[in-house]
């Protein structure tokens, strides 16, 4: 059983793959970030005719945590995705972030110094998976390994 945080993390999440745009690929993705204050905004997928032109929904979150609480202050993302119907989001499988998505989560986690927790879960949000991006992305790069940098 989801504790009551994290459902309605889930929940944000589901809400926002609502507004994904995706008419080419039919799978809607969303994203809700949590700052350490609890403050939460979200993302949705963008796809495009020139399909490499797309956004990932976890980018377009991150992309608002920025500008509303800075990644540094990120404590937790929920991404949730499947098929839109009838106004409802639907899909048995547990989504998870790509690997870019993966990337840039790590990014936020080392300028904060706190290791995200990513809880991912299915479109029909009856299951979820909590892993943090240490685990997602093993021996990543990402600002720590640059401070021998020039």
């Amino acid at each position: 059983m989801t504790d009551p945080a994290t459902a309605s993390l889930v929940a944000r999440a589901r809400t926002a793959a609502l507004r994904a745009y995706a008419p080419y690929s039919g799978f809607s993705v969303g994203c809700a970030i949590e700052s350490v204050d609890g403050e939460v905004v979200t993302g949705a997928n963008m796809e495009n005719a020139c399909y490499r032109l797309g956004v990932c929904g976890e980018i377009a979150a991150l992309t608002a945590a920025q500008a509303a609480f800075g990644l540094d202050r990120i404590a937790r993302i929920a991404v949730s995705g499947g098929h839109v119907a009838d106004g409802a989001l639907s899909g048995a499988s547990i989504v998870t972030c790509c690997g870019g998505c993966r990337q840039s989560i790590l990014e936020a986690a080392q300028l904060g110094g706190r290791d995200i927790a990513v809880i991912s879960s299915n479109g029909d949000g009856t299951e979820t998976m909590v892993t943090p991006i240490s685990e997602l992305i093993p021996h990543g790069f990402g600002p720590a390994n640059l401070k021998d940098a020039g």
